[in-house]
């Protein structure tokens, strides 16, 4: 009875999820290429915040609390707010700030639903394409309602990869502009998209091979995650054969090339 009701109950998170990410797409692609607020996070880094990201977040909880008000959200403009919950949901609403304030369509929307320290459903949104990027713990990961896998390249050589760069990349503690270095002159080319979700989530339909990146927060990757493993890939942190979508780094392949690219990651960051 109790494995019943969970199922139910994850059902209902994951429709509530993709409905809330389509809504919030909704609008990113209402104010996008308009006259918008732009502000800075902080004065010491690059950091920007658009009044588009608040209003999408603010869509995003609204609609979840109506259903579920006493669960804990974890979002990127608002941070940790709510009820201690066994249920947290980890929000971006937009994915992507600095190419969405200039113009650039790539960014997305990405929620994922954390039941006892378990991300079990995770969706990511691209308005611009239209693309919807879906996944349950267990059930498959899915793009547009169609199944998903990651690529069966073998060899980093022959590899796409795809990275981004920390705002504070000058002072940044890790050695991301050489291992950066290392992977291009080690693969077949290395991308720069700028929205790590959209870049997770191009790893679960095979675009790419494997998408590294030294600082990211839990919104960053949380549905990417499990769309990546649930595609069949590979997801771990740094230094470490597990994952935590708390830690920071983050390493995500076809799990074929996984091992390579940690050689790579282990040479260049000590």
């Amino acid at each position: 009875m109790k494995t019943k009701l969970r199922y139910k109950l994850k059902e209902r998170y994951f429709t509530l999820a993709v409905n809330a990410a389509l809504e919030a797409g909704k609008i990113t692609l209402d104010y996008f290429n308009k006259k918008i607020k732009v502000e800075y996070k902080d004065e010491m880094s690059n950091n920007l915040v658009t009044e588009v990201d608040k209003k999408a977040e603010e869509c995003i909880i609204g609609m979840i609390k109506k259903e579920f008000p006493d669960h804990t959200f974890l979002a990127e403009e608002s941070g940790e707010t709510g009820d201690v919950s066994e249920v947290k949901w980890i929000i971006d609403p937009l994915d992507g700030t600095v190419n969405y304030a200039h113009g650039i369509p790539i960014f997305s929307v990405t929620i994922a639903v954390e039941d006892k320290g378990e991300i079990i459903a995770g969706v990511v949104y691209d308005p611009t394409r239209n693309e919807l990027f879906t996944a349950k713990k267990g059930e498959g990961a899915f793009l547009n309602g169609n199944r998903i896998k990651v690529s069966s390249s073998k060899e980093l050589e022959k590899s796409l990869l795809v990275t981004g760069f920390p705002y504070n990349v000058k002072e940044n503690p890790y050695n991301c502009i050489d291992l950066f270095k290392e992977f291009l002159l080690n693969s077949r080319a290395l991308r720069r998209l700028g929205s790590a979700a959209l870049d997770a989530a191009w790893i679960g339909c095979g675009r790419f091979d494997g998408f590294y990146e030294v600082t990211l927060k839990p919104w960053d990757i949380a549905a990417g995650s499990l769309i990546v493993t649930e595609a069949g890939g590979k997801v771990t942190n740094f230094f470490s054969d597990s994952f935590s979508v708390y830690n920071g780094s983050f390493l995500a392949t076809n799990g074929i090339i996984h091992n390579q690219m940690m050689e790579v990651i282990r040479k260049n960051i000590k």
